[in-house]
C-alpha cells in the first residue's frame, strides 16, 4: 500500500478498491494508414489490462492510469462518440476529479488526434509526449528516458503494423528501465478506424498477460500466435473460396510460424483431404497421430458433422494410419 497521508484530504480519499495503483507507461496510437487504434500498457501490477487500456472501433482509445479513475475510459470514449474533441473530452473528464493531480490519462480519436495530462503529483518520474497519431505517458519510472524512448521507437517503426510498433514502443520502455518497481502484467488493444456495426467483432486485438515474470514478452508470444492463426483463418476463407493454392499458402505460413502446434498441421492435413490430395493429408495426419492419437478419434467423427467428406476407402486410408 502507498502511503497518501501527504496528499491533502480530498486526495487522500482518491485511492479506492475501484481506483486500482496502476503505475505504468503506456500508449495510444493511431496507424494512418489502416486507421486502425491500439492501446499499449505495462505495469509492476496484477492484471493491468482490466484498468488502463479502453478503446471502441470507430471511437477511439483510452489510457487512464496512475492513481487509476477507470471512468475515465468509458467516459472519455462517449464524449468522443458525442462529438467532443480528445481535448474537450480530458477538459471535462478532469473538471470535477478531486484527483487529477494523481491521474495520467491519455485519449486518442479516429482523427489520429491526441490529448494527454500528467498530473503534478504522479510519481517520479512522470511524463509523456504526444506526436503525430500517438502519445506516450509514463508514471513510477526508473528514470525520465523511458517515455522519450517509447516514442522514438514509435515513429523509426511507421513500416511495421500498429500492433508490433506498440509493442517495440514498450520494449524500448523496458530497455530504459520501465517502472521502477519491475514488472507484471501487460496488455495490448487493437480496434478497427471503422465500427462493422458488430461491437463482438470490432475488437481486432485484445491480448492480455495478467500476472508473468517478463510480461512483455509472454505478449510478443501471443500476438506471434494471433498472427498465425490469422494465416489459418486466411487459410480457410480461400478454402470457402475454391482458393486452394492460396489456401495451402496460408496453412504453411501459420505452420512455419509454430511448427509444433498439431491443430494447425490437423486441419492443413483436413482440407488437403477434402480437396482430394489423400498422399500429403495422410504424411500430414500421420505426424499428429503420433504425438496424440485423440486426433484420429477426432478424424472418425468429422464425416458425421460434414467436415470430412472421403469416399468410403480414402476415410479408412486416414483412420489406419499408425
Amino acid at each position: 500500500m502507498i502511503f497518501l497521508g501527504a496528499l491533502t484530504t480530498a486526495k487522500a480519499q482518491v485511492y479506492k478498491a475501484e481506483e486500482p495503483l496502476a503505475h505504468t507507461y503506456s500508449i495510444v496510437a493511431r496507424d494512418a494508414k489502416t486507421g486502425e487504434m491500439a492501446v499499449g500498457v505495462q505495469s509492476h501490477w496484477f492484471s493491468v489490462g482490466t484498468a488502463v487500456p479502453w478503446a471502441e472501433a470507430g471511437v477511439g482509445v483510452v489510457a487512464t492510469q496512475s492513481f487509476t479513475n477507470k471512468s475515465f475510459g468509458p467516459r472519455g470514449l462517449e464524449l468522443l462518440k458525442e462529438g467532443k474533441t480528445p481535448e474537450e473530452a480530458l477538459a471535462i473528464l478532469l473538471a470535477d476529479d478531486e484527483g487529477r493531480e494523481v491521474r495520467q490519462v491519455a485519449i486518442l480519436d479516429v482523427q489520429g488526434r491526441v490529448a494527454t495530462h500528467t498530473g503534478k503529483q504522479c510519481i517520479r518520474y512522470a511524463g509523456h509526449i504526444t506526436g503525430k497519431d500517438f502519445s506516450v505517458q509514463a508514471n513510477m519510472m526508473l528514470s525520465d528516458k523511458v517515455w522519450p524512448a517509447m516514442a522514438k521507437a514509435f515513429e523509426q517503426n511507421a513500416n511495421k503494423p500498429l500492433a508490433e510498433r506498440v509493442l517495440l514502443a514498450m520494449q524500448a520502455a523496458e530497455r530504459e528501465g520501465g517502472d521502477i518497481r519491475g514488472r507484471q502484467s501487460a496488455a495490448l488493444v487493437v480496434v478497427p478506424g471503422k465500427s462493422t456495426g458488430k461491437p463482438w467483432d470490432d475488437r481486432t486485438i485484445d491480448l492480455r498477460v495478467d500476472d508473468h515474470e517478463l510480461p512483455l514478452d509472454e505478449l510478443a508470444r501471443l500476438l506471434k500466435v494471433y498472427r498465425a492463426y490469422e494465416h489459418m483463418n486466411n487459410g480457410d476463407l480461400a478454402v470457402e473460396k475454391g482458393q486452394m493454392q492460396q489456401a495451402m499458402q496460408e496453412y504453411g505460413k501459420a505452420e512455419e510460424m509454430f511448427p509444433n502446434n498439431l491443430e494447425m498441421k490437423y486441419w492443413h492435413a483436413i482440407t488437403l483431404a477434402n480437396n482430394g490430395n489423400i498422399t500429403e493429408a495422410t504424411k500430414l495426419l500421420g505426424e499428429v497421430y503420433k504425438k496424440d492419437k485423440n486426433w484420429k478419434e477426432l478424424t472418425s467423427r468429422l464425416p458425421e458433422v460434414g467436415l470430412l467428406m472421403l469416399k468410403p476407402q480414402d476415410l479408412e486410408r486416414v483412420l489406419r494410419i499408425k
